[in-house]
């Protein structure tokens, strides 16, 4: 993935490049989609997503950290070709109903993003948790809005030199949980299959 710039920054930091680039490949961002990020901190993601999306909409319930997304677009602007909105607003408070793309970068009031999330159909939905029993919280609510396609969980390691050879320090794993709020094709061609009594030929 190519590097972006992130010359401004916040106290939470930036999404690490390689978790980015998991999340964009659960994304898969088209260039009419809509995409939407609740809490947007340093702006990482909402970069990302804003070179392969149409629309951005990015929350964030800090007035400083949406500060700081707004001047890190600012220095990759040459690269982003999408429509961004900043929304100073707490989610739900603030969503969107057309997002065809929804990133969670945080736990906080995650259950009432996901009740909007179903109720306005949205296509893709990814959200990252990095403690262990939020992510079982996560998983409960995914799927309990029958939402949930998977759960994802790795761990980078960047390599450093010592003594001559190669060392690695291993950044803390994160738990990434990928679901949607519209029926796939599969569950679409079985219900039509089902409505007319067998399979159509």
């Amino acid at each position: 993935m190519p590097s972006i710039a992130l010359p401004h920054d916040a106290k939470a930091g930036p999404t690490k490049s390689e978790v980015r680039a998991v999340v964009q490949s659960k994304l898969e961002l088209e260039p009419d989609d809509h995409f939407v990020e609740v809490g947007s901190c340093t702006g990482a993601v909402t970069i990302e997503a804003a070179k392969r999306a149409g629309s951005v909409t990015a929350l964030e319930r800090k007035a400083e950290r949406l500060e700081t997304t707004e001047k890190n677009l600012a220095a990759n602007d040459a690269s982003i070709r999408a429509d961004v909105e900043l929304r100073n607003a707490e989610a739900p408070d603030g969503l969107p109903a057309d997002a065809d793309a929804l990133f969670l970068g945080g736990s906080r009031n995650f259950e009432a993003v996901l009740d909007h999330a179903a109720e306005t159909g949205v296509d893709r939905i990814v959200m990252n948790v990095s403690r262990l029993e939020v992510a079982g919280r996560a998983a409960a609510a995914f799927r309990e809005r029958d939402l949930l396609e998977e759960v994802v969980q790795f761990q980078v390691s960047h390599g450093y030199e010592l003594a001559g050879a190669t060392s690695f320090n291993s950044d803390n794993p994160v738990y990434m949980l990928v679901g949607s709020a519209t029926p796939s094709s599969d569950e679409t061609e079985t219900e039509t299959e089902a409505r007319s009594g067998g399979t159509t030929r």
